[in-house]
């Protein structure tokens, strides 16, 4: 499995492979407004980040879009903080880790910025997407939930970057080498021999 930035050749595909993956899990319909925004994979890559999961084939598995605070695709983190949206994987794809490597992808680009946190929002109901998160070392924080409508229910995650992760990057978030990772004392260090070190104390 590759993640790197999606080309403009895979935005039609992207946009109906996410709202593809939101429909199959009954979190809305085709016709539904937001429908709209799920495809809109052109809009999101023109000013966010918006990655997908490939095969060695070049077969899209999944897609996500990382976005820093203030930014036009922000919606709760704060200043210094990252935060992902629209964490979408093929209903063939399922099983196969795909999610849980997007969403490490995206923690990894956030550390690269030098980004403090990591927050995100996601439907109530999407539990196994709850257990991703949680398994990556995600906290539920509250006091962030929010209703983007009357019938819709956000809840929030949070991650703090400032305590080093739970483990080292494996790749680099960049270019998608493997890493030389050293453990130290106290947290770690990373080396890609294109684009330098990262580290964690």
């Amino acid at each position: 499995m590759i993640i790197r930035r999606a080309t403009a050749a895979e935005l039609a595909a992207v946009g109906e492979l996410t709202l593809a993956a939101y429909v199959a899990d009954g979190h809305l319909s085709a016709a539904d407004d937001y429908a709209d925004e799920l495809r809109a994979a052109a809009d999101r890559d023109s000013s966010a980040e918006l990655a997908v999961a490939v095969d060695e084939s070049g077969a899209l598995l999944g897609t996500v879009t990382f976005a820093l605070a203030g930014s036009a695709w922000a919606e709760i983190s704060r200043p210094g903080e990252a935060e992902f949206r629209m964490l979408a994987v093929a209903v063939t794809a399922r099983g196969r880790g795909v999610g849980k490597s997007l969403a490490r992808w995206c923690i990894d680009r956030a550390r690269a910025q030098g980004c403090t946190a990591v927050a995100i929002s996601t439907m109530s109901g999407m539990h196994a997407a709850h257990r991703i998160y949680e398994r990556l070392g995600f906290v539920r924080a509250p006091e962030r939930d929010w209703w983007p409508s009357s019938e819709v229910l956000l809840i929030a995650y949070h991650l703090d970057l400032t305590t080093g992760p739970l483990e080292p990057p494996r790749f680099c978030p960049q270019c998608r080498r493997r890493m030389v990772v050293q453990v130290l004392p106290r947290g770690w260090s990373a080396r890609c021999s294109e684009h330098g070190v990262l580290s964690a104390t």
